[in-house]
Protein backbone atom coordinates (compact mmCIF):
# COMPACT_ATOMS: atom_id res chain seq x y z
CA UNK A 1 0.00 0.00 0.00
CA UNK A 2 1.63 3.33 -1.11
CA UNK A 3 1.78 5.89 1.87
CA UNK A 4 4.33 8.72 0.68
CA UNK A 5 2.77 11.18 -1.27
CA UNK A 6 4.65 14.54 -2.95
CA UNK A 7 2.82 17.13 -0.97
CA UNK A 8 -0.10 18.08 1.78
CA UNK A 9 -2.32 18.90 -1.26
CA UNK A 10 -1.65 15.32 -2.58
CA UNK A 11 -2.14 13.25 0.25
CA UNK A 12 -5.39 15.13 1.04
CA UNK A 13 -6.65 14.55 -2.31
CA UNK A 14 -10.05 12.97 -2.56
CA UNK A 15 -10.42 12.70 1.21
CA UNK A 16 -12.02 16.54 1.82
CA UNK A 17 -15.30 17.40 1.64
CA UNK A 18 -17.82 20.44 3.09
CA UNK A 19 -18.83 19.30 6.34
CA UNK A 20 -16.63 17.02 7.69
CA UNK A 21 -15.37 16.25 10.87
CA UNK A 22 -11.41 16.13 11.17
CA UNK A 23 -9.35 15.56 14.28
CA UNK A 24 -6.43 17.72 14.66
CA UNK A 25 -2.89 17.42 17.13
CA UNK A 26 -0.93 19.39 18.64
CA UNK A 27 -0.45 21.38 22.05
CA UNK A 28 -0.40 25.32 21.76
CA UNK A 29 1.86 25.10 18.55
CA UNK A 30 3.84 22.29 19.20
CA UNK A 31 3.54 19.64 17.08
CA UNK A 32 0.78 21.27 15.00
CA UNK A 33 -0.06 19.79 11.10
CA UNK A 34 0.54 23.01 9.73
CA UNK A 35 1.31 22.14 5.93
CA UNK A 36 -1.77 19.97 6.02
CA UNK A 37 -4.05 22.72 7.54
CA UNK A 38 -2.62 24.94 4.95
CA UNK A 39 -3.88 22.55 2.13
CA UNK A 40 -7.49 22.52 3.63
CA UNK A 41 -7.63 26.41 3.55
CA UNK A 42 -6.34 26.53 0.33
CA UNK A 43 -8.73 23.73 -1.07
CA UNK A 44 -11.86 25.96 0.27
CA UNK A 45 -13.48 22.97 2.21
CA UNK A 46 -15.78 24.70 4.84
CA UNK A 47 -18.68 24.09 7.36
CA UNK A 48 -15.32 21.84 8.92
CA UNK A 49 -15.80 20.76 12.77
CA UNK A 50 -12.51 20.35 14.79
CA UNK A 51 -11.55 18.35 17.57
CA UNK A 52 -8.43 20.08 18.77
CA UNK A 53 -7.46 20.30 21.99
CA UNK A 54 -6.73 24.32 21.04
CA UNK A 55 -7.39 26.29 18.17
CA UNK A 56 -3.62 27.84 17.43
CA UNK A 57 -3.03 31.68 17.25
CA UNK A 58 -4.80 33.87 14.92
CA UNK A 59 -2.15 32.96 12.06
CA UNK A 60 -0.97 30.09 12.70
CA UNK A 61 -2.94 26.61 13.23
CA UNK A 62 -6.24 25.94 12.85
CA UNK A 63 -6.42 29.88 13.40
CA UNK A 64 -6.01 30.29 9.49
CA UNK A 65 -9.18 28.54 8.99
CA UNK A 66 -10.74 30.34 11.52
CA UNK A 67 -9.51 33.49 9.21
CA UNK A 68 -11.30 32.26 6.34
CA UNK A 69 -14.28 30.87 8.12
CA UNK A 70 -14.14 27.34 6.85
CA UNK A 71 -14.91 26.26 10.64
CA UNK A 72 -18.37 26.21 11.75
CA UNK A 73 -17.91 24.11 15.39
CA UNK A 74 -14.39 23.54 17.97
CA UNK A 75 -14.32 20.83 19.99
CA UNK A 76 -11.79 22.34 21.89
CA UNK A 77 -10.20 22.67 25.95
CA UNK A 78 -8.53 25.90 25.38
CA UNK A 79 -8.83 28.70 23.33
CA UNK A 80 -7.85 31.41 24.72
CA UNK A 81 -4.38 32.10 22.41
CA UNK A 82 -6.83 33.28 19.74
CA UNK A 83 -8.79 36.70 19.14
CA UNK A 84 -10.88 35.87 16.22
CA UNK A 85 -12.01 32.39 18.05
CA UNK A 86 -13.04 34.59 20.51
CA UNK A 87 -14.98 36.90 18.61
CA UNK A 88 -16.54 34.81 16.28
CA UNK A 89 -17.83 32.49 19.25
CA UNK A 90 -19.16 35.60 21.47
CA UNK A 91 -21.36 36.40 17.66
CA UNK A 92 -22.68 33.22 17.25
CA UNK A 93 -20.85 32.40 14.37
CA UNK A 94 -18.66 29.54 15.73
CA UNK A 95 -19.95 26.29 17.24
CA UNK A 96 -17.91 25.59 20.85
CA UNK A 97 -17.92 22.03 22.40
CA UNK A 98 -15.69 22.39 25.58
CA UNK A 99 -13.87 19.51 26.91
CA UNK A 100 -11.54 18.79 29.86
CA UNK A 101 -8.45 17.77 28.21
CA UNK A 102 -8.01 15.23 29.74
CA UNK A 103 -11.48 14.13 28.71
CA UNK A 104 -11.10 15.47 25.11
CA UNK A 105 -7.77 12.73 24.72
CA UNK A 106 -9.22 9.82 25.95
CA UNK A 107 -12.35 10.01 23.68
CA UNK A 108 -9.83 9.95 21.00
CA UNK A 109 -8.22 7.11 21.97
CA UNK A 110 -11.71 5.42 23.13
CA UNK A 111 -12.90 5.87 19.52
CA UNK A 112 -9.58 4.73 18.20
CA UNK A 113 -9.89 1.65 19.95
CA UNK A 114 -13.36 0.56 18.77
CA UNK A 115 -14.81 1.73 22.96
CA UNK A 116 -17.75 3.91 21.95
CA UNK A 117 -18.16 5.60 25.53
CA UNK A 118 -16.27 5.59 29.02
CA UNK A 119 -17.41 6.72 32.65
CA UNK A 120 -15.14 9.76 34.02
CA UNK A 121 -15.48 11.48 37.43
CA UNK A 122 -14.03 14.87 35.41
CA UNK A 123 -17.06 17.22 34.79
CA UNK A 124 -19.38 15.84 37.56
CA UNK A 125 -21.39 18.55 38.80
CA UNK A 126 -20.76 21.18 36.29
CA UNK A 127 -21.72 22.13 33.02
CA UNK A 128 -20.04 19.53 31.41
CA UNK A 129 -22.04 17.14 32.69
CA UNK A 130 -25.19 18.43 31.66
CA UNK A 131 -27.79 16.33 29.87
CA UNK A 132 -24.60 13.36 29.85
CA UNK A 133 -25.86 9.87 31.32
CA UNK A 134 -24.95 9.47 35.34
CA UNK A 135 -23.68 6.66 37.16
CA UNK A 136 -22.70 5.70 40.23
CA UNK A 137 -19.04 3.24 41.35
CA UNK A 138 -18.46 2.23 44.48
CA UNK A 139 -20.02 5.18 45.79
CA UNK A 140 -18.86 8.22 43.16
CA UNK A 141 -20.68 9.66 40.82
CA UNK A 142 -19.43 9.47 37.02
CA UNK A 143 -20.58 10.72 33.79
CA UNK A 144 -20.67 9.04 30.28
CA UNK A 145 -18.78 10.84 27.01
CA UNK A 146 -18.49 8.87 23.89
CA UNK A 147 -15.05 8.19 21.96
CA UNK A 148 -14.74 10.37 19.11
CA UNK A 149 -14.30 8.58 15.57
CA UNK A 150 -13.56 11.39 12.75
CA UNK A 151 -13.51 11.31 9.12
CA UNK A 152 -9.81 12.45 8.72
CA UNK A 153 -7.48 12.77 10.94
CA UNK A 154 -4.16 14.69 10.18
CA UNK A 155 -1.19 14.83 12.75
CA UNK A 156 2.34 15.80 12.91
CA UNK A 157 5.08 13.04 13.81
CA UNK A 158 9.12 13.46 13.80
CA UNK A 159 10.08 10.42 11.93
CA UNK A 160 8.22 7.69 9.68
CA UNK A 161 9.08 5.10 7.56
CA UNK A 162 7.22 3.76 4.90
CA UNK A 163 4.76 1.65 6.56
CA UNK A 164 3.85 4.81 8.48
CA UNK A 165 5.23 3.60 12.12
CA UNK A 166 5.73 7.26 13.55
CA UNK A 167 8.21 9.08 16.20
CA UNK A 168 7.35 11.79 17.77
CA UNK A 169 9.58 14.52 19.03
CA UNK A 170 9.38 14.74 22.87
CA UNK A 171 6.14 17.01 23.74
CA UNK A 172 4.79 17.32 20.37
CA UNK A 173 4.29 14.11 21.09
CA UNK A 174 1.03 16.05 23.14
CA UNK A 175 -2.47 15.13 21.17
CA UNK A 176 -1.03 13.74 18.14
CA UNK A 177 -1.21 9.87 18.83
CA UNK A 178 -5.01 9.65 20.18
CA UNK A 179 -5.86 12.26 17.29
CA UNK A 180 -4.20 9.84 14.44
CA UNK A 181 -6.20 6.61 16.26
CA UNK A 182 -9.51 7.94 15.77
CA UNK A 183 -9.94 9.16 12.66
CA UNK A 184 -11.10 6.59 9.78
CA UNK A 185 -8.16 8.09 7.42
CA UNK A 186 -4.85 9.33 8.84
CA UNK A 187 -2.78 11.64 7.03
CA UNK A 188 0.38 12.28 8.81
CA UNK A 189 3.43 15.07 8.13
CA UNK A 190 7.15 14.66 8.76
CA UNK A 191 10.24 15.87 9.58
CA UNK A 192 11.50 13.29 7.83
CA UNK A 193 11.29 9.64 6.12
CA UNK A 194 13.58 7.12 7.00
CA UNK A 195 14.31 3.33 5.11
CA UNK A 196 11.44 0.83 6.69
CA UNK A 197 13.43 -0.97 9.48
CA UNK A 198 15.53 1.65 10.54
CA UNK A 199 13.51 2.69 13.62
CA UNK A 200 13.51 1.02 16.74
CA UNK A 201 10.64 -1.24 17.32
CA UNK A 202 10.82 -0.43 21.20
CA UNK A 203 11.05 3.12 20.59
CA UNK A 204 7.83 3.44 17.59
CA UNK A 205 5.13 5.80 19.21
CA UNK A 206 2.63 4.88 17.03
CA UNK A 207 2.10 1.96 14.84
CA UNK A 208 2.18 2.39 10.92
CA UNK A 209 -1.47 0.56 11.60
CA UNK A 210 -3.36 3.40 11.94
CA UNK A 211 -1.37 5.90 9.41
CA UNK A 212 -2.63 5.71 6.03
CA UNK A 213 -0.65 8.38 3.98
CA UNK A 214 2.67 10.07 4.82
CA UNK A 215 4.39 14.21 3.91
CA UNK A 216 7.72 15.09 4.66
CA UNK A 217 8.13 18.53 4.65
CA UNK A 218 9.73 21.83 6.21
CA UNK A 219 8.36 23.54 9.44
CA UNK A 220 7.79 26.38 11.25
CA UNK A 221 7.91 25.55 14.66
CA UNK A 222 6.97 28.86 16.57
CA UNK A 223 7.42 29.50 19.98
CA UNK A 224 3.70 30.37 21.76
CA UNK A 225 4.88 32.17 24.41
CA UNK A 226 8.54 33.70 24.44
CA UNK A 227 9.70 33.63 28.26
CA UNK A 228 12.67 35.13 28.63
CA UNK A 229 15.13 37.34 31.91
CA UNK A 230 17.60 39.75 32.10
CA UNK A 231 21.31 38.65 31.08
CA UNK A 232 23.03 38.25 34.52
Amino acid sequence: MKKIYGSAADALDGLLHDGMFIAAGGFGLCGIPELLLSAIRDAGTKDLTFASNNAGVDDFGIGILLQTRQVKKMISSYVGENAEFMRQYLSGELELEFNPQGTLAERMRAGGSGIPGFYTKTGVGTVIADGKEHKDFNGQTYILEEGIVADLAIVKAWKADATGNLVFRKTARNFNPPAAMCGKICVVEVEEIVPTGSLDPDCIHLPGIYVHRIIQGDHEKRIEQRTTRPAA
